[in-house]
């Protein structure tokens, strides 16, 4: 999978092939090294794409070029006709704009009257002075456990939304415009709803292996699926065994940790008659990917998912060279978080968008007893309810459940899920292919009424009629748990030792972000949950996975480590024995 970083503007062009040069040797290009460069008049471009393996060619596929013109689309199925993300050069305008799945992440920084802009943010560093972490993306990072788009974590860097284009252009004075913003799709729900549930299913099925047809180009011999059992991974596996591919299943095992969704892949599998391989994910092996996985997803992710799922990618890039995930069943289908929001009514309340923020359960409404006041004075005047607002708009849906799914998608999937999985599965060079991710199947299913989403305590209610034939009903039917992370018994077990460093009391004090006695507040219940409730490793895990990022990404340097290891964890014995 290419990576593509570059420039577009008026200024000095030897300055600007030095800094490109620069970017290469930092980010250790070799040989296969792509360039494309443009010139219209006193406007200069230029752009590279490579692959960081050593065992992917590039070839000229995805790219479009005339004497005034230049396109390049990305795919991270990569499939041309599904393009994720598309840089253009035209007519002393650049336009960079991405899908409304928001697979592949586009990043951009202006340096005078040059736009630079590149896939992944640590191509960017080298052409920032000094890079510096972005308070309104450290917040935003703490409120969902990612930076909302535009934002990044780092300071004067930002992100193409999905959906989105950005057009800038240069007058004749040589100098760039300011930058417009256009919604290219936002999700909207039918006027006519389908409410009979036959037609429904068999438009359902039909939308189902279609979609799987439109991602079947470019096979290897053999393809990857990653089955974790639930329902969506493993209805991507069966639409793949109906279509005549050779599959191969890799499941995670947690060992004796968590509640292991293993015996449900397992189950699966043998219905369908694929190989399964079983990746270990116990402490050992997580604790060794760490740093791994934080440098291949680029930006923080504070999600427990993460490091497993780089531990599939490099499990599977052993034996395929494509994989199918079941990411995108959730928001489509009424996943998660809608059946409490509901039942609670509060969407009746004024503040619904609170009501909303607060499912992320991460430290939006704890500001006071996890940050520095100096911090606090930073964000005072920030609001996060801004960074939700537009994907929980009622002006586009009329019923609340489609309103909810409309919301996952545009933040848990475009902003989270799906950039993730593309940068994970991209480090081991992995085309990373979601069924769920179709257009025509996620504009169908807002046609949908309410109860075919969710019935009673039912969810995905129509998901699992259309697929209760292809699978056994106990995969269908049992209750969703999502990914069984064990992040409890990691972050105070086997784990300990690398959060108690990352988080060094002297550490956080010389940083000037977290309170340093943040992880005390944390296992004593103050902030996110209780003691004992998987809560506490949420948080203890979300701010490793910053404070990881801080110093393997960004580059800053790890200054004022104190040795209060062993105290900190006596004191977490002595809260475990009470």
């Amino acid at each position: 999978m290419k990576e593509i970083v570059g420039y577009w503007g008026s200024g000095n062009i030897s300055e600007l092939k030095t800094i490109l040069t620069r970017i290469f040797s930092q980010a250790s290009v070799e040989k296969e090294l792509q360039q494309v460069n443009y010139q219209k008049h006193d406007c200069f471009g230029a752009l590279a794409q490579w692959s960081f393996t050593n065992n992917y060619s590039i070839s000229n596929e995805g790219i479009f070029k005339t004497k005034e013109f230049c396109q390049v689309s990305l795919s991270a199925a990569g499939i041309s006709e599904l393009a994720d993300a598309v840089i253009k050069f035209e007519n002393q305008r650049l336009v960079l704009s991405r899908d409304c799945f928001g697979r592949i992440p586009l990043y951009w920084f202006q340096k005078e009257q040059v736009i630079w802009f590149a896939t992944r943010i640590q191509l960017l560093l080298p052409v920032l002075d000094s890079p510096q972490v972005s308070i309104p993306g450290f917040y935003g990072y703490n409120c969902f456990s990612y930076v909302p788009t535009p934002l990044s974590p780092i300071e004067n860097i930002f992100t193409v939304p999905a959906g989105c284009e950005i057009v800038w252009e240069i007058n004749q004075n040589h100098q760039i415009q300011n930058h417009q913003i256009q919604n290219c799709y936002r999700w909207q729900e039918t006027e006519d709803l389908i409410k009979d549930e036959k037609t429904a299913i068999l438009q359902l099925q039909d939308l189902l292996k279609n979609s799987i047809y439109r991602q079947l180009s470019n096979l290897p011999q053999e393809v990857g699926v990653f089955l974790s059992g639930g329902l969506d991974s493993s209805v991507v596996a069966a639409l793949l065994v109906q279509a005549g591919v050779k599959v191969k299943a890799y499941a995670l095992d947690f060992g004796e940790y968590g509640i292991s969704e293993l015996p449900f892949a397992e189950v699966v599998a043998k219905h369908l008659e694929i190989p399964l391989v079983k990746v270990d994910a116990t402490p050992k092996r997580i604790k060794s990917a760490m740093k791994a996985t934080v440098k291949a997803l680029d930006l923080p992710f504070g999600d427990g998912v993460t490091i497993p799922i780089y531990l599939l990618c490099e499990a599977a890039s052993k034996e395929t060279s494509v994989i199918f995930n079941g990411e995108g069943g959730d928001q489509l289908f009424a996943g998660w978080t809608n059946k409490p929001l509901i039942a609670a009514g509060i969407y009746n309340s004024e503040d619904f968008n609170l009501q909303y923020l607060r499912t992320f359960h991460r430290l939006y409404g704890y500001e006071g007893q996890c940050f520095q006041s100096e911090l606090i004075s930073q964000i005072k005047n920030i609001n996060p309810e801004t960074w939700i607002a537009e994907a929980l708009n009622p002006e586009f849906i009329n019923n609340i459940l489609a309103r909810l799914r409309r919301a996952s998608l545009m933040l848990k999937g475009a902003q989270n899920i799906h950039p993730r999985a593309t940068n994970l599965g991209k480090a081991f060079n992995l085309r990373v292919r979601s069924p769920f991710c179709d257009l025509p199947l996620a504009e169908w299913s807002f046609a949908l009424s309410g109860e075919l989403c969710l019935q009673g305590n039912t969810e995905k209610y129509i998901l699992k009629k259309a697929v209760e034939s292809w699978l056994p009903s106990e995969i269908v039917w049992r209750e969703k748990r999502g990914m069984g992370v064990p992040l409890n018994s990691w972050c105070l077990g086997e784990l300990w030792g690398e959060v108690s460093k990352r988080l060094n009391q002297g550490i956080l004090k010389f940083e000037g972000f977290y309170q340093e006695d943040i992880i005390l507040k944390v296992l004593e219940g103050e902030i996110g949950g209780q003691i004992r409730q998987r809560r506490i490793g949420e948080v203890l895990w979300l701010l490793l996975m910053w404070e990881m990022w801080r110093v393997e990404v960004l580059g800053e340097k790890v200054e004022g480590k104190v040795f209060d290891y062993q105290l900190l964890w006596l004191r977490v014995l002595q809260k475990f024995k009470k």
